[in-house]
């Protein structure tokens, strides 16, 4: 895995630090920056291994934001970094998790009231210091303070897309070692929930002792936190690995058990418990002739435990999809037969919701383009963002310049390997209303409505009437929650997907890790209520096109199929639901 995300994690905290300390320009440059570096395919810890000037072959990438990704790689740290963390000792990601907390107001809140924590801030918005700072305000403090809780929850977990690399990395290094028979993760990142707790990753194997010490011994780890016989924990940068190593006959039931959910589990031991079945962490057993089925782990003849298959076809049942297994239906489902058949990641044939240059993303069209096709896929919506509620700093296309983009888009079409939709993403109004006219929505291909500003509340009757606009297609981001940052709208989902199935819009799953909007707890009744829905990227630049494996599997864990995914169809499919 590459040290991408890590290094753009940086950028982002330096540009917090100078926005907090109110440097103009500088910041958003660094933001950029690290947005694509984040997106750039080749891994930045090679291109930094050739020098300032392998760096700067990033887009948006100078002399001054190279040489300090170089001298990181070669030193550990960023000197510059380190003395803005000196002059400003604030835990930005905490006090930022706010909603209505940004690197400015941190700034300040230090250099008037010396906050520089999550409990100083609820101190003195307990005691009413903020609302006596000039430009804040009672109404500012109250939000402040009803945000800590939500704050402090969305803290001690970490986002889907951030974690499961490191995941990823470790099954990997794990993989790779000869005493790991079996490798998997387990727990909430291998359900792909939107935020987890710990990288959970369990193994197989007769020779734990030799898989602890390798795992202790990891040139990624930065502190081995404990190491015990067959259970080790590590320090990843700011994520903690879990590791629990079982006996390689076990790992099925190990696996299962491991993953749950709770909810789940508890239902498939009660329906063991009616087959006179005891199943637990070491497996499945017959405990039909035993007194007392309580004497022990494995009393009984095992019936099921190397496998996780094993273990559920003991039950009479097929293997449960990990996403599934949150004790929503699922096992009376497949009790039934009636489990679904899920999208899988290669069922996407494009992405209907990207951006350029033209308003925010990194890389020009005709790059966008490129980089779609080399992902391998078939078509790609442009959809830059339309002037509107909540676009700010001239990121917006004018009605003009929407025209002037999609002459650029016909162009570029003719001779790129993907079939290229001009599209928009328009901005809804707190009444409904659609941010661009109807006579240039009507020369577009697709057109994307999204909520950017005034996200809380009950946002149904607003989304109904913006899924009701004959020009609208898709149905963006629709809550518009950010994770760990915001909640987002209220939304009646099934008054909602009624109104998107009767008008056929498609609402959108975004991938972008930071949204998994909707999620899959919605997914599900929306595709219940007749909805279709789009998985997109919302990507920035090419290599956030990737970000389609967490769309994809937020959308399975609402059950989706690739058949209620209008994006899974081919480019003519696509051109019929968009009635082109």
């Amino acid at each position: 895995m590459s040290r991408n995300a890590e290094v753009a994690g940086l950028l982002e905290e330096f540009a917090d630090l100078l926005e907090a300390k109110d440097v103009e320009y500088k910041p958003r440059a660094y933001r950029r920056a690290a947005e694509n570096i984040r997106g750039h395919p080749p891994a930045v810890e090679h291109l930094a291994a050739e020098g300032e000037d392998g760096v700067k072959a990033i887009d948006g990438v100078g002399d001054a934001i190279a040489s300090k990704v170089v001298e990181y790689f070669e030193t550990g740290g960023i000197e510059e970094l380190d003395e803005l963390r000196n002059e400003l000792p604030v835990d930005m990601a905490a006090l930022t998790s706010v909603e209505g907390v940004g690197p400015k107001t941190v700034g300040t809140l230090y250099e008037t009231l010396g906050i520089t924590t999550l409990d100083d801030l609820e101190d003195a918005a307990e005691n009413g210091e903020i609302q006596e700072l000039s430009g804040f305000g009672e109404k500012t403090e109250e939000n402040i303070r009803e945000g800590i809780a939500f704050a402090r929850e969305a803290h001690e977990r970490e986002l889907l897309g951030e974690a499961r690399p490191y995941g990823d990395r470790v099954r990997d290094f794990l993989a790779g070692v000869d005493a790991a028979a079996e490798v998997e993760l387990a727990g909430s990142i291998r359900r792909w929930r939107p935020t987890i707790g710990d990288v959970d990753v369990l193994v197989g194997s007769d020779d734990a002792d030799a898989v602890v010490e390798a795992f202790a011994n990891w040139d990624a780890a930065d502190t081995v936190i404990e190491a015990g016989e067959s259970k080790a924990s590590l320090r990843v940068d700011d994520f903690r690995v879990d590791l629990r190593v079982v006996a390689e006959n076990e790992f099925g039931a190990a696996l299962q058990y491991f993953t749950g959910s709770k909810d789940h589990n508890v239902r498939l031991r009660n329906r063991a418990i009616d087959r006179d079945l005891k199943m637990n962490e070491y497996g499945v057993f017959d405990v039909s002739e035993v007194d007392d089925a309580d004497s022990g782990q494995r009393v009984g003849e095992r019936v099921g435990g190397a496998t996780e298959e094993e273990m559920y076809a003991a039950l009479d049942l097929p293997p449960i999809p990990p996403e599934l297994r949150e004790d929503r239906g699922e096992i009376a489902a497949a009790a039934d037969g009636d489990l679904p058949d899920l999208l899988d990641e290669g069922d996407v044939r494009g992405d209907l919701h990207t951006h350029t240059e033209w308003s925010d993303g990194g890389n020009t069209i005709r790059e966008m383009a490129e980089g779609a096709a080399e992902f391998g896929h078939d078509y790609l919506a442009i959809t830059d963002h339309a002037t509107g509620p909540g676009m700010v700093g001239g990121v917006g296309l004018s009605d003009d310049e929407l025209r002037e983009q999609i002459d650029e888009i016909r162009t570029v079409d003719d001779d790129v390997a993907v079939d290229l939709f001009a599209g928009v993403e328009a901005n809804i109004g707190a009444d409904g209303s659609v941010s661009v006219a109807d006579d240039v929505l009507a020369e577009l291909d697709l057109v994307v409505a999204s909520p950017h500003v005034g996200l809380d509340g009950d946002g149904t009757d607003r989304l109904v009437t913006a899924v009701e606009h004959p020009e609208v297609d898709v149905l963006g981001h629709p809550t518009g929650r950010l994770l760990n940052q915001r909640g987002g709208l209220d939304v009646d989902i099934e008054r909602l997907a009624g109104a998107a199935a009767a008008e056929g819009v498609a609402l959108e799953s975004n991938s972008d890790p930071r949204r998994l909007d909707l999620d899959g707890g919605l997914v599900k009744p929306a595709l219940d209520a007749g909805a279709s829905i789009a998985v997109d990227t919302d990507a920035h630049q090419p290599g956030t096109l990737e970000y389609v494996r967490y769309g994809v599997h937020t959308a399975r864990r609402g059950w989706a199929e690739a058949d209620d995914v209008v994006n899974a169809r081919d480019a003519d499919g696509l051109r019929e639901f968009l009635g082109l």
